[in-house]
């Protein structure tokens, strides 16, 4: 298994091929988009100078990205960042969108946590279910964006293991509307 706490190098070749140095093969942006959505960190190095392009080919990814019409960046982000180039060499924009997206994760997580301690319900059968969808809403609602501490990619056993837990989630789910349809009554 690859240590997933170490950037995984990719080697950029003069053909401009890169190259996956952990699986002995060629990547594409969009395999390179894919580790760092399932968590991992990325380096891109230039075979020849040594130069790390990293930053480069994270910029590339996102511009393929906003060009197809996946649109995160607002037109006037994209513009502050221009002018954050054109400013002073001070700029604490760099700064202030690497706190952004922190506050995001951490709050992501904060939330769903604070969601279930501070619900009285939540000791109430049935309630862990619905912190399971609320957790898979959340995901879905940020695009599968990885918590921090979170590196490691989904095996197929956590699969199997996820559809069991749904079918889990499906009957406790039935198991609490019976009894909520009793109460009722």
């Amino acid at each position: 298994m690859a240590d997933t706490q170490k950037p995984l190098l990719i080697k950029r070749y003069a053909s401009r091929r890169l190259y996956n140095t952990e699986t002995s093969d060629y990547v594409t942006l969009e395999d390179i988009a894919e580790f760092i959505r399932d968590g991992r960190e990325v380096q891109i190095i230039d075979l020849k100078s040594g130069d790390d392009l990293t930053r480069q080919y994270l910029l590339q990814i996102i511009a393929e990205h906003e060009s197809r019409g996946e649109s995160v960046l607002p037109i006037n982000v994209l513009n502050d960042l221009v002018r954050s180039y054109t400013t002073q060499a001070t700029s604490v924009v760099p700064e202030f969108l690497a706190a952004s997206f922190e506050m995001l994760r951490d709050g992501q997580s904060k939330m769903l946590e604070n969601m279930t301690k501070a619900n009285p319900l939540a000791a109430m059968p049935g309630m862990e279910a619905m912190r399971a969808q609320q957790e898979a809403f959340m995901k879905a609602m940020t695009g599968g964006m990885p918590r921090m501490g979170s590196t490691t990619p989904q095996s197929d056993g956590d699969a199997q293991q996820d559809d069991e837990d749904l079918d889990e989630i499906k009957k406790q789910l039935a198991e609490l509307q019976s009894k909520l349809s009793k109460m009722g009554k």
